[in-house]
């Protein structure tokens, strides 16, 4: 019986793309990033580290065959499920047996995880654009704190960099980093438990909107499970007004 051999990656994008590289050949191969998994008996190990070469070998691979697919692939990787990098990697094993797009061959469950995986990140993504609360803070940046469920706020820098004309910080407070933009470049960096402060203008503006949301909410007329709907209960946390 041939012994299972697990791929350890870094959680990059480019450790996954290299491990993809060494462990195609190999058909027990176990591609993940989760350091914590327990091995059973009859498992070895081999941690991955990123390769620029064949990186590119990988990616240039599964663009001729599907322009999307690199995309996609990187989408999964930033999703809270623990067999995100292994679903990717039996993904790109049918595409490349394929020698075409499989995107619709559902009949395939590693294309139905796949694309289940990356709605959820893409869903996410798309909430977060309008759920998102951001506040004035005493440095004139503006200031939004969440938790998303998947590794994603970077994914939201072209979206607020095209609206708001000013520097502003998107906090992902569960995993401690934060997108920040001085009005020319945008960076994602590490920032631990930092905290803003609101300017008195922010706090001003807020009393004033959480007045009118109250003053226009008709008690008699509440449908919590309707809210519930068109806004997750994981959202409220960070908003202005008190659902």
């Amino acid at each position: 019986m041939n012994e299972k051999k697990v791929y350890f990656t870094d959680g990059t994008s480019e450790c996954f793309f290299t491990a993809v590289f060494d462990a195609y050949n190999d058909q027990s191969a176990y591609v993940t990033s989760e350091q914590h998994l327990q091995l059973s008996l009859g498992e070895a190990f081999t941690y991955v580290y990123p390769d620029g070469e064949k990186v590119a070998r990988v990616q240039n691979k599964l663009k001729r065959l599907d322009a999307r697919s690199v995309y996609d692939v990187e989408l999964v990787l930033r999703s809270r499920e623990t067999d995100r990098e292994q679903t990717a990697f039996l993904y790109i094993r049918e595409l490349v047996k394929t020698g075409k797009s499989v995107r619709g061959k559902l009949s395939a469950s590693c294309v139905r995880r796949m694309m289940d995986l990356r709605a959820q990140v893409a869903q996410e993504v798309h909430r977060l654009k309008g759920f998102l609360r951001f506040s004035e803070t005493t440095d004139g940046v503006l200031y939004a704190p969440c938790s998303p469920d998947h590794d994603d706020v970077d994914l939201l820098a072209s979206h607020f960099i095209a609206r708001l004309a000013c520097p502003f910080v998107i906090h992902d407070v569960w995993r401690k980093k934060a997108l920040l933009y001085n009005g020319r470049e945008c960076v994602l960096m590490p920032v631990g438990d930092a905290e803003f402060a609101e300017s008195q203008r922010e706090k001003f503006f807020s009393s004033l909107w959480k007045k009118y949301y109250h003053t226009v909410n008709i008690p008699a007329r509440k449908n919590t499970r309707l809210q519930r709907q068109f806004m997750p209960v994981r959202y409220w946390e960070f908003l202005t007004e008190e659902p």
